[in-house]
């Protein structure tokens, strides 16, 4: 059932992993896209730009979660890689805790700051009120998330990336079904879409749980398991705490890209919210590729296969190359049509403003994938602290872009925003890679020499 990556061919590997991975990435795309697009179309478009306003703080949150439960199951990744069952344990019993904790905490700051930052963020009047009501209840319901991130990465640093889709799959269909009864039938609005969201989340979480305890006997956790060293703490958290701010800090540069936005009113609002959802659903082989990328690094950086982490960045480089391309075609010849699924009857206004953020992020999803691969290949490897300072320079880019460029081209500054940030993130990202490769062929050559 678990899937040994330090042998064997690596676009083999890549593929038969990747695939299960993007299938779940799109299903759990399709958590946000329903609700987006049932909102906008049965509720209206005041309503889609409230529930698009709050993406921005969504992310914020819930990446940092992301973040940590990725972080902590690179150890368990090398941990597997290196073969040491006990080590395997004690891994998932201290990512069990720490992830527990965490997330209560993220939670209860989330929900009290969460009105502050939505008036910081320009949101308009009119649609403040929805807005707050659905972030609300998503970060109420944030622990559902975070048990299922939790349980996936467990499962795909053991190298079973198909188990986490098929839950996904199936809580994909009660979330439909529930955001077309509570929003339809009930006329709950967009707090009918945000319980959705929690409940189908948390059906999937429980489900990922009880098939890893019952399936894999490493996972069967007893409770001197729980009784882990300090040191197995400190090595998630080193990990994890710079993966979670990672994303954080992206989010905060979206943060600000949105109060931007917001700016201009409710219409160009909904038009980048319907817009955003486009690109996050082409973005998934980029995520896909990511996480492929990750676990194959830990598990052969557990092995002292560095070989193979050198031969597979070459080939994951080029797939990487060709699903851009591809992903940016979907977006300029077929986003418009996209758009459509989320606003009944859109407006020319409306495309024209979607049309341009697919144009100009398209040319640029190169350097976009680039991001994704040799991040994540970084962080695989136990490197945690560049890949942070990547965002951070994500961050400033965003930020410089979207507060200038506006001013001078309008809507045009909003669109280049993302492009220019992508592009001095992925070429620091890159740099730091290939020196952390050169320093780690010198050290082998020392150490033969000796």
């Amino acid at each position: 059932m678990t899937n040994d990556m330090t042998k064997g061919n690596p676009l083999k590997i890549f593929i038969f992993f990747s695939i299960p991975l993007l299938i779940g990435n799109v299903f759990q795309q399709l958590y946000s896209m329903v609700d987006t697009i049932i909102v906008g179309r049965f509720v209206g478009v005041e309503a889609l730009a409230a529930v698009g306003s709050t993406g921005s703080m969504f992310f914020l949150v819930n990446g940092m979660i992301l973040g940590l439960t990725s972080g902590f199951g690179v150890l368990v990744a090398q941990k597997f890689g290196a073969k040491d069952e006990v080590a395997i344990k004690k891994a998932v019993a201290s990512n069990i805790i720490l992830t527990l904790v965490l997330t209560v905490f993220i939670t209860i700051i989330a929900l009290l700051v969460k009105n502050p930052l939505l008036r910081m963020m320009n949101t308009p009047d009119n649609i403040f009120n929805d807005a707050s009501t659905y972030i609300t209840i998503i970060f109420a319901g944030i622990i559902t998330q975070a048990l299922y991130n939790m349980a996936a990465g467990i499962l795909r640093a053991l190298g079973d990336s198909k188990t986490p889709l098929y839950f996904l799959m199936v809580s994909s269909i009660v979330n439909v079904i529930l955001d077309l009864v509570f929003i339809i039938n009930f006329k709950m609005g967009v707090s009918g879409a945000a319980y959705a969201t929690n409940i189908a989340q948390g059906f999937s979480a429980v489900l990922c749980l009880i098939y890893s305890y019952k399936k894999f006997q490493v996972l069967r956790l007893k409770k001197e398991d729980f009784k882990v060293e300090l040191s197995y703490y400190t090595k998630h958290l080193k990990v994890g705490v710079p993966m979670g701010l990672q994303f954080s800090v992206t989010a905060v540069g979206i943060i600000i890209v949105q109060s931007a936005i917001n700016v201009f009113g409710s219409t160009v609002i909904a038009s980048y919210t319907a817009s955003s959802k486009v690109l996050q659903l082409v973005m998934q082989p980029a995520t896909s590729f990511g996480v492929t990328i990750a676990n194959y690094s830990g598990q052969n950086l557990g092995a002292g296969r560095f070989d193979r982490i050198k031969s597979g960045m070459k080939i994951m480089n080029k797939v990487s190359i060709i699903t851009s391309l591809l992903a940016g075609l979907v977006l300029i010849f077929l986003g418009k049509y996209f758009v459509r699924l989320f606003i009944e009857n859109p407006t020319a206004e409306i495309f024209t403003y979607s049309q341009l953020v697919f144009n100009y992020s398209a040319v640029f999803f190169i350097p976009l994938g680039f991001i994704f691969v040799y991040r994540n290949v970084l962080q695989g490897m136990g490197e945690s602290f560049m890949p942070m300072m990547a965002g951070v320079l994500e961050l400033i880019a965003r930020s410089i872009v979207a507060f200038t460029l506006p001013k001078y081209i309008g809507f045009t500054g909003i669109c280049l925003s993302d492009p220019v940030a992508w592009i001095a993130a992925s070429v620091f990202l890159m740099i730091t890679y290939y020196k952390k490769m050169k320093k780690i062929e010198i050290e082998n050559k020392e150490g033969i020499a000796v």
